[in-house]
């Protein structure tokens, strides 16, 4: 709880929170896919003054993934179709767990196109002391095996999540897709099978085109759109999902302001991922952390976990 000091301000203490069994500073993280291992953007970032961050997403096996082109603007936005490439699990332990400053918060992303595939690789990283959390990558738009069919089919997403949280210890999130009919139904069943807290939302499986070539701008074909403009579709699911469940949920989807995260936590999150915006500013999140705190001290918010979840009703319930 942050402390309302003689002079009418709150210090940075005001910016803790308790997220799904974790203590964090302040409620910003860095999203998987956009920070690297947390090494590539320590000369931008100090890495604990942030909440934490969301390493790339591992694969039990090194992982390459798609030809260029593979990341093209678009407006508002990006679409991506990188496909999880990564060092793999044994090599994010061995290799890039041991460079990450001791007091940074570090959450392990998790992908794979086979539940025992998952299974493994978490029950690996959960008994890492570095690795304060696990975040199961159920959605990933892009890739053609796995991500899709786990995050958009509820009783297979309830199996996966399920033997997972039977086979693995510590603070379990799961990042849900959007490219489902209800977001609110896939966070249930997460709860249901024991997950910590939910991620959402991953990217929205877009297409666009080049007229020239007469052919997607993607090596791939689809791809996943995030950036600002998904920020209101995500601003929706959160709120629906913080309706719909009692488990923390953690915000994403096309923030690059404080203002932009102030918006997900009165929809209901706790925290927040910063993705996109660290490509056009690698300094996005501890920028969002300093507005954070301006906020509150500007209007003497003790704790910014009094927000969560204070959005008002649509004015035309009010009477």
């Amino acid at each position: 709880m942050g402390r309302l000091l003689m002079s009418g301000t709150v210090d940075a203490e005001c910016l803790m929170v308790d997220f799904a069994g974790l203590r964090l500073r302040n409620p910003v993280l860095a999203a998987s896919g956009t920070f690297g291992y947390g090494l590539e953007m320590q000369s931008y970032v100090d890495l604990e003054k942030i909440g934490g961050f969301v390493a790339k997403s591992l694969t039990l096996e090194p992982r390459y993934g798609n030809s260029p082109p593979r990341i093209a603007e678009v407006s508002s936005g990006m679409l991506n179709s990188i496909s999880l490439e990564n060092v793999g699990v044994e090599a994010f332990i061995r290799q890039k767990l041991p460079e990450v400053p001791q007091e940074a918060l570090v959450i392990a992303s998790v992908f794979g196109t086979e539940i025992a595939h998952y299974v493994e690789a978490c029950e690996r990283l959960s008994s890492e002391d570095r690795v304060a959390a696990i975040e199961i990558n159920a959605s990933c738009p892009h890739v053609k095996s796995g991500g899709i069919e786990f995050g958009q089919n509820a009783q297979i997403l309830g199996k996966l999540v399920g033997q997972v949280r039977s086979s693995t210890v510590g603070t379990l999130l799961v990042k849900l897709s959007p490219n489902v009919t209800d977001i609110a139904e896939m966070a249930r069943v997460c709860e249901a099978e024991g997950a910590d807290g939910i991620s959402v939302i991953n990217a929205l499986q877009a297409l666009d085109v080049d007229l020239k070539e007469r052919r997607s701008v993607l090596w791939n074909g689809l791809g996943g759109l995030s950036g600002p403009a998904i920020l209101p579709v995500a601003l929706r699911m959160v709120w629906q999902c913080f309706q719909a469940v009692s488990i923390p949920i953690c915000g994403i989807g096309g923030i690059s302001s404080a203002e932009d995260a102030l918006k997900f936590i009165l929809c209901g999150a706790q925290a927040i991922q910063v993705g996109t915006a660290n490509y056009l500013n690698p300094c996005s999140t501890e920028a969002i952390v300093g507005g954070l705190l301006d906020y509150c001290q500007e209007n003497r918010v003790g704790s910014i976990q009094d927000l969560v979840g204070c959005l008002q009703p649509p004015r035309w319930k009010v009477s």
